[in-house]
């Protein structure tokens, strides 16, 4: 902005924005509206300047923010709660007759919820900004126990439980792409654009069910928005006993020895560590 004050251009600021630029140019004044959907603004002497993809971004910034809020402050919770330290603030499991009732049930409800609001009343503005945020705040509760209606049982605290923490990771990836405007179809129908974009989406996503088959399921997952992260999943070695390796690596038996060595104890440790900080160490207790 300094730049254009400084080549002649003058701003006026008006509720919050910048409403219009007023460009002085020696045939006269030209006035190049600005609001919140342009992503260009064309100045009369050819000069571009990028203002951002305006205010559709905002509710994804806002469900992203509420998925991350969520889960720190639901794991740090539970942590207490497992702990034993939470008692003295009032921190427990939640019962009804008898029966623990998981936050899942709680972000499942938030979720419905907030569907039934976005589909029926269409709300926009902050409106759609909170609804985002309540539904990221369901999406949170819900997957910090993917663990638990992935394998139906009680798994919180065991090392199944640490693909929760994955499905959260894979979910804050997704949305933080879409923050920046990630866009899988741009241009019109039926360009070539349009066309050259299909192409690679479909790659994408070709390269994508590779690393599922190559038991990479985080990475696939985020290969799904981020290219570059389908790729190198692809192209590298697959992890032993996925359906990959079982069907492609048994008559190698040297690819299998090293993949057997990229993903042996020192790789799932090195991830371990990572999950046990940010949601706590799982213990070897049967689930109950």
């Amino acid at each position: 902005m300094l730049a254009l004050l400084d080549r002649g251009f003058s701003v006026r600021r008006s509720g919050g924005m910048y409403r219009e630029i007023q460009a002085t140019v020696l045939q006269g004044v030209g006035v190049l509206p600005v609001d919140a959907e342009s992503a260009f603004l064309s100045a009369p002497a050819g000069l571009n300047v990028s203002v951002g993809s305006g205010g559709s971004l905002l509710p994804m910034m806002w469900m992203f923010i509420a998925i991350l809020a969520t889960f720190l402050i639901t794991r740090t919770v539970t942590r207490l709660i497992r702990s034993g330290s939470g008692a003295g603030a009032g921190l427990g499991n939640f019962t009804i007759a008898g029966v623990h009732v998981h936050h899942q049930v709680f972000g499942i409800l938030i979720i419905i919820g907030t569907g039934i609001v976005l589909v029926s009343a269409t709300p926009s503005g902050i409106a759609l900004d909170a609804a985002a945020a309540i539904f990221g705040v369901g999406v949170s509760l819900t997957l910090d126990e993917f663990a638990l209606w992935l394998h139906l049982q009680d798994v919180y605290w065991t090392n199944e439980g640490r693909k929760s923490v994955d499905a959260i990771f894979c979910v804050l990836v997704v949305t933080g792409a879409l923050i920046g405007g990630a866009n899988f179809l741009p241009g019109n129908v039926g360009t070539a654009g349009w066309w050259a974009s299909v192409l690679v989406l479909t790659v994408d996503l070709m390269l994508s069910v590779i690393c599922l088959l190559k038991g990479k399921t985080t990475t696939g997952v985020i290969g799904i928005v981020i290219s570059v992260a389908a790729l190198v999943g692809a192209v590298r070695l697959a992890k032993p006993g996925s359906w990959w390796a079982t069907h492609r690596y048994a008559s190698r038996p040297r690819r299998e020895a090293r993949a057997a060595h990229r993903y042996g104890p020192r790789y799932q440790q090195r991830w371990n560590r990572l999950r046990d900080l940010v949601a706590g160490a799982p213990t070897q207790e049967p689930p109950h």
